[in-house]
């Protein structure tokens, strides 16, 4: 039952992959190319990154449902971060497939992932506060 579960998710993210506008971002020559496709490929049906061309997470709260995942533009994530997700079927394990990508490939999409999310998202200073010793 599992098994089955998991092949269509794979099949639909395989699927909505190909509801972006656009493409890969990259150049073929980039050393994070691979990462960009195997991102837009497995991911893309669920989350969203202009660098990959995809556009699979809700964009208001009344077209969102239940498979909408994070929005990368706007969300960073850390190499680690993402292996982890990887591995274990996101964070909460409810939705995304665990393994959706293994291996090097899993690697690829981290490393992807890690220097291209983020990039719209909206930087507020802050300011370090020492703590006190009392």
């Amino acid at each position: 039952m599992k098994l089955a579960v998991t092949t269509v998710l794979l099949v639909c993210a395989t699927a909505l992959s190909a509801c972006g506008s656009q493409g890969v971002q990259l150049k073929k020559s980039n050393p994070d190319y691979a990462g960009a496709v195997l991102f837009r490929e497995r991911c893309g049906g669920c989350h969203t990154l202009a660098a990959a061309g995809t556009q699979g997470s809700a964009t208001t709260i009344p077209n969102r449902v239940k498979t909408n995942g994070p929005n990368f533009n706007f969300r960073k994530e850390k190499a680690e971060q993402v292996l982890y997700a990887l591995r274990n079927g996101g964070f909460s394990g409810a939705i995304m497939p665990q393994n959706i990508v293994v291996g090097q490939q899993a690697q690829a999409v981290a490393e992807f992932l890690a220097k291209y999310s983020g990039h719209s998202a909206q930087h507020i200073p802050s300011t370090e506060i020492p703590q006190s010793d009392k």
